[in-house]
């Protein structure tokens, strides 16, 4: 079923981005470990694209094509990760800041950004940017510079209150940045270079997630549908409910249209969606597409041509045309699953990168590679713990 909502338009002099559910890491320091026993020796002095999975006390380093487990680093705790930017790194959140892991490398380096509370790392224009919800900092740097080995200099800027945010840095210098406190948010303001604030927009309540569509359109979920900048504006495009909330989102150069999850019910403990929204930057359509199975926050993906991908609950990626709205394929990937009351807990998660979609199977340990142009199994592997997070880097991809 398809929906599509006309445009509101709003142009606004100032914006304050607020972000509405705390998906923050608590996680332990930890320090690199020699390989388990069930880790096959690599004789490799670096991992292949290599993909990190997250374990309940550690991580998995696999190689990218094989998916062989190349080596296991302990870590205490529950920990998150995300692309740095380049070919070799990525960042992990633990309980007292973000830790730079050299994934090719097998082994954690020394560069940290210390906070509490480390939250969205983004990155765009060929800057990864930071923000640590429990200080509200915000820390831009060029992940080249992480291959030398020391923690990049780089833009800094804190919010007026510690909050659960996000920010991205755009071509121009200019930095969209959430503004609110622990218990409400409302927008997104942007910077100029020097910090100081030109724009700011509070049509957004419950702020949360960003994403950036071809043409440097970058939109933040809303709990009454989207807030979008781009070309110096801002434009609201609206939920068809009153409560209609967007606060997860997943962009792709490709295509003008973003790809969303969609929740109507505010008095649900966990609801378990069946709709996505589709978001026209250009048009500033929202449309809504029943996929006929629930998924999760860990569920969305674009793929090489800027298709939209939703791992369902039935177990099958599935492969949407996002100009469209028309679900193309159904790939089986693994057994169907129902997504745990909390988001903390191990559920199948997505994560593509080229023309391969990653998906982990926690109830059976596994971990699989699919084509997306044939639908092909590529690889599989079973890992000795069943695993959380999964992802990868992305330099060079």
């Amino acid at each position: 079923m398809n929906i599509s909502i006309p445009k509101r338009g709003l142009t606004a002099t100032a914006l304050t981005l607020a972000v509405a559910t705390a998906l923050t890491a608590c996680g332990g320091d930890g320090s690199s470990s020699e390989p388990r026993p069930e880790a096959t020796p690599d004789a490799k002095a670096t991992v292949e694209d290599p993909l990190v999975a997250t374990f309940d006390g550690g991580l998995f380093i696999l190689e990218g094509e094989t998916l062989e487990l190349a080596d296991t680093i302990d870590m205490p705790g529950f920990n998150r990760i995300n692309p740095a930017g380049d070919d070799h790194h990525l960042f992990v959140s633990t309980d007292s800041g973000f830790r730079v892991l050299n994934a090719a490398e097998k082994r954690l380096t020394d560069i940290a950004y210390e906070g509490a509370e480390p939250g969205h790392v983004v990155r765009h224009a060929g800057r990864t940017v930071l923000f640590t919800d429990g200080t509200g900092e915000v820390n831009v740097l060029d992940p080249a510079a992480l291959a030398e080995g020391e923690k990049p200099d780089g833009r800094s800027y804190t919010s007026a209150e510690p909050h659960h945010g996000v920010a991205v840095e755009l071509e121009n210098g200019e930095l969209l940045s959430t503004v609110g406190t622990e218990e409400k948010r409302t927008g997104m303001l942007v910077l100029d270079a020097e910090n100081k604030e030109i724009g700011r927009s509070e049509d957004c309540p419950g702020v949360h997630g960003e994403a950036a569509a071809q043409g440097e359109a970058i939109a933040v979920g809303c709990e009454d549908g989207v807030l979008v900048y781009k070309d110096g504006e801002f434009t609201k495009i609206d939920s068809p409910d009153v409560y209609g909330r967007i606060g997860n989102q997943a962009g792709s150069d490709a295509s003008p249209v973003l790809l969303g999850d969609y929740k109507s019910d505010p008095d649900a403990e966990l609801e378990r969606p069946t709709r996505v929204s589709l978001i026209d930057t250009e048009t500033a359509e929202l449309r809504l597409v029943e996929l006929g199975t629930s998924y999760s926050f860990r569920s969305l993906g674009r793929g090489p041509h800027g298709e939209a991908l939703v791992l369902g609950t039935n177990g099958a990626l599935h492969v949407i045309d996002p100009e469209t709205g028309t679900v193309e394929k159904e790939i089986p990937v693994v057994d169907a699953w129902r997504e745990p009351l909390d988001w903390q807990e191990a559920r199948p998660t997505l994560f593509v990168r080229d023309h391969t979609a990653y998906v982990s199977e926690p109830g059976e340990r596994a971990v699989h590679a699919v084509d997306l142009e044939s639908g092909e199994k590529t690889a599989s592997v079973t890992l000795p713990q069943p695993t959380n997070e999964l992802s990868g880097v992305v330099g060079g991809h």
